[in-house]
């Protein structure tokens, strides 16, 4: 069996685990437009702000690929998927073979059309490694940058910058920063903690035109820079699937066991993929990386002839920006339950249907592994303490014979 992975982060780590778990013997080949080892993309701000090494951010130890008999093909580029052929077309026009692929292609940077934009020397994306290391040779110390974008790239952008001295002004035409995992009382409590940094935030607008080294706001304001940082969101690369006729919305839809829609022999995860969220029962793209891995390591068991499949997928975010950390899970539809200390502690819990929906822990986030396993395996509010677990997350709140029986058999047998 000759299994092609187009890929090499985390959907695809999973992938080639998922098919060892099976298949001991079968050829894998790694096909991947970047020349490095698999590494892990949220620690590219921790690389730029120099926490963390090259050698750190690995993903796996650096004789994964040949522990596990893996052929990879790194700076190569898939052009086409040949499904007829059943190979894939790289960019030199070679054709490879394969029994079973997996497109584990991620997301790229959105980038809209802004007058004026092609005048700005110094421009960058923030997704991969080579971005960080583009932004590292051009900032200085001091630099005035202009952040498009107030959402979880723009502001981890933000936080590594500030190892350099940069004078930051982070723009974003929502009227909150994080709005895609905040409500806005968060969002307000990280948004002043964040300022309390220097960094400035102007809201509510967008850019009307970039001259060589200043931006003209929609509000009328002016902004001078010496880089940009564009962070205004990303998209599915799901081109290679769409042109071999799989099922493509936002992103690619794929039954349980990630095998694609439309397409024999074709598996699909990570950020380019759609996933049933357990919270909504909505499909939808959920880019995070344990979701990839867990997503990748089901089509490779199924790949290598396992049935199984991805069950209990959420969003779920685990961040933390200048100090300040946060923990989000679920949706936000429901009853909500609020607490703060008018400081920098924060928790919602939202309920609907006799079940946790969701949870924001900001500042204070320990415990929120219970909250997780409540949201994750349906656990009906009215067989627990709730009124206990609003406030102090414990297991005591679960009735003895719930904790031998659910919880792993007795984190329980005392009181």
């Amino acid at each position: 069996m000759k299994y092609v992975i187009i890929g090499n982060s985390a959907a695809a780590i999973g992938t080639i685990q998922g098919i060892r778990l099976v298949d001991k013997t079968g050829q894998i080949v790694v096909i991947s437009d970047e020349k490095y080892h698999t590494y892990s993309r949220p620690l590219i701000s921790y690389w730029l702000k120099e926490q963390v090494t090259e050698e750190n951010m690995r993903y796996r130890d650096e004789g994964f690929y040949e522990k596990n008999d893996v052929d990879t093909l790194f700076e190569t580029r898939v052009t086409k998927i040949n499904p007829d052929k059943k190979t894939v077309t790289i960019e030199n026009g070679n054709e490879i073979s394969y029994d079973k692929l997996m497109v584990a292609t991620g997301s790229k940077p959105f980038v809209p059309p802004m007058e004026g934009l092609d005048r700005v020397a110094k421009k960058f994306t923030f997704m991969k490694l080579d971005d960080a290391k583009a932004v590292r040779e051009a900032v200085t110390e001091g630099a005035k940058v202009l952040i498009v974008g107030a959402g979880l790239i723009g502001l981890k952008a933000a936080e590594a910058l500030e190892h350099y001295g940069a004078d930051m002004t982070v723009i974003d035409l929502a009227d909150r920063i994080l709005p895609s995992i905040l409500d806005s009382e968060a969002s307000a409590i990280m948004q002043k903690h964040i300022e309390s940094k220097g960094v400035k935030f102007i809201l509510g607008t967008s850019v009307k035109e970039f001259s060589e080294s200043s931006a003209v706001l929609q509000n009328g304001d002016t902004v001078q820079f010496d880089m940009v940082i564009l962070a205004v969101g990303v998209r599915p690369n799901t081109e290679l699937i769409a042109e071999a006729g799989g099922t493509v919305n936002r992103g690619i839809v794929t039954s349980q066991t990630q095998a694609v829609q439309g397409l024999r022999d074709v598996y699909a995860a990570g950020d380019c993929t759609e996933s049933l969220d357990i919270t909504t029962g909505q499909q939808k793209i959920l880019a995070l990386l344990p979701n990839a891995f867990l997503q990748g390591e089901v089509a490779g068991q199924n790949m290598a002839g396992k049935e199984t499949y991805y069950l209990n997928a959420m969003p779920m975010n685990a961040i933390g920006f200048f100090g300040l950390h946060i923990i989000t899970a679920g949706s936000y539809e429901g009853e909500a339950y609020t607490e703060t200390d008018g400081a920098e502690n924060y928790k919602k819990l939202v309920t609907a249907d006799n079940e946790l929906k969701g949870f924001i822990l900001m500042g204070d986030v320990k415990r929120a592994g219970i909250y997780t396993y409540m949201i994750k395996w349906h656990m009906p509010i009215d067989e627990c303490d709730f009124e206990l677990l609003k406030t102090k997350p414990q297991l005591m709140a679960f009735s003895r014979e719930y904790r031998n029986e659910k919880l792993a058999g007795g984190y329980g047998n005392g009181d």
